[in-house]
């Protein structure tokens, strides 16, 4: 069976990650069962002719999947066990979780992994008033009762009035609205794309969006994510040789990188686009998160009536678990993932969306967003400056303006999934940048999200994962280094 794996040369997909594929896709569905040997990866190469070294990166992918694991002296063996369920197999692996339940000098842990707004600035007495304003109207029984799978149309038409005045709508487009960001590109993904169709995407890039492409059998394409933004070199040389059907990119203030695409690399994308009749798909729920500089026009405002799909969403700046985003979308898509959103849940939930239309129309949210960017512009200084005192010589970092996020490098040989449980032991967390890679993942590299934190607990955090850093290269540097067991699963 080994010798009938059939691998695409011409693809822009790695080969190693092809063959990653292949043998993890037969694991997860049964045809290579618990403790089945793999054949050794000279054999393998032999058999299918292919380099030893691109054999040997494929089975470490499937190693850190949890799919296969080596035994010294024995070769490497299927390590999936059956799991007890009602399903005879389980097509998907178990998703990642993040430990951070650890000890902390202060009592708390000062976790930079997660992207999300600090709970402390949610204006609860406003949100409170505005309950109590939407339950009291004579609109309450419309809100509670079924509803289009377009959303709520009230609010529909306040998003189609804002974004038609900012030039982020034309007349050929309109609104769907969803449960979350999460929610619009799953549904996008569930619409456009089939098995086998090439999306192109940012590398690193938000784990939620690869996996989404994954299930629905996309081949991957990861672009680079320079200080610039996306890699348009790289864009470009794969449109020449194969037909993509999605770019996804997140223009400003990218996750998990905080980098933006300049003007020019945004029209040059859209030229390239363009010529080869692809559709991208701009995830915009950032760039209100601006803390200084001019604001660059978006993608779809520099295109209108162009295949242009912008993703938009409340929870970045206001209440993160309401889950309300949107499409904005040429109207014979949205009308496609309108019909798909219908079997999915019927409709997002219309109370979400009334209390937002409230707590926008009387001018709350626009009053809660400034303090949310006077707060993000110190915490932001509060990163970029720890980061400048005590990083270990040779590290490197990008300097956003605005957004949630920064993306550190450290030097070689330093390990941040595997210095990971150091951190946490002594009360810091962070992402390993291999949670974010599309194809092979930078050992080196992580996410700082800085939102969710004050400038004081900022600086802390910092000093912690500098000073551990600086240890531990020392030591490598002095020949003791000693690699620890990652806490991502």
């Amino acid at each position: 069976m080994w010798s009938q794996i059939q691998l695409t040369p011409e693809s822009v997909v790695p080969l190693y990650k092809q063959l990653f594929e292949r043998i993890r896709d037969r694991i997860l569905m049964g045809e290579l069962t618990d403790g089945t040997r793999i054949p050794a990866t000279r054999e393998l190469a032999g058999l299918i002719g292919l380099n030893r070294t691109t054999v040997s990166a494929a089975y470490e992918l499937l190693e850190r999947e949890g799919l296969i694991r080596g035994h010294v002296g024995r070769g490497s063996f299927v390590d999936h066990p059956a799991r007890a369920s009602a399903f005879a197999a389980d097509p998907y692996p178990p998703p990642i979780t993040i430990q951070t339940q650890f000890p902390a000098r202060t009592g708390e842990i000062i976790s930079f992994a997660t992207s999300c707004p600090a709970a402390e600035m949610f204006p609860i007495e406003e949100f409170r008033r505005t309950i109590a304003e939407v339950t009291a109207s004579d609109d309450l029984a419309r809100i509670l009762q079924l509803g289009s799978p377009l959303g709520y149309e009230p609010l529909r038409e306040y998003l189609r009035s804002r974004l038609f005045e900012s030039g982020d709508l034309s007349a050929a487009d309109d609104i769907l609205i969803t449960s979350g960001c999460q929610q619009a590109q799953d549904l996008l993904i569930r619409t456009l794309i089939q098995p086998g169709d090439l999306a192109l995407l940012e590398d690193p890039v938000y784990p939620g969006l690869r996996e989404a492409l994954h299930r629905a059998g996309a081949r991957l394409a990861g672009i680079p994510v320079t200080s610039a933004g996306l890699d348009l070199a790289e864009v470009s040389r794969i449109l020449q040789r194969e037909r993509a059907k999605l770019i996804f990119v997140t223009p400003t203030f990218q996750n998990p990188t905080g980098a933006t695409l300049p003007q020019a690399a945004r029209a040059e994308l859209i030229r390239l686009a363009a010529a080869r009749g692809v559709a991208i798909v701009e995830n915009d729920i950032y760039s209100t998160l601006r803390y200084e500089g001019e604001p660059i026009p978006s993608i779809k405002q520099m295109a209108p009536g162009a295949e242009i799909v912008q993703l938009g969403s409340f929870s970045k700046v206001a209440f993160p678990g309401l889950r309300v985003g949107w499409i904005a979308a040429p109207r014979r898509m949205i009308e496609a993932c309108a019909a798909g959103k219908q079997w999915m849940d019927l409709h997002s939930d219309h109370l979400s969306q009334a209390v937002l239309l409230r707590f926008a129309e009387t001018g709350r949210l626009d009053a809660h967003r400034r303090q949310v960017v006077a707060a993000g512009a110190g915490k932001l200084s509060a990163a970029l400056s720890a980061c400048d005192d005590h990083l270990p010589r040779g590290s490197s970092f990008t300097r956003p303006s605005g957004g949630m996020s920064l993306w550190v490098r450290l030097p070689e040989p330093l390990d941040s999934s595997a210095l990971l449980r150091q951190a946490e032991e002594q009360g810091v967390g962070y992402l390993p940048g291999r949670y974010f890679a599309v194809g092979r993942p930078e050992q080196g590299s992580l996410r700082l999200s800085f939102a969710g934190l004050d400038a004081g607990r900022i600086r802390e955090g910092i000093a912690i994962l500098g000073g551990l850093f600086d240890r531990e290269l020392r030591r490598e540097r002095q020949g003791g280094y000693a690699h620890q067991a990652t806490a991502m699963v």
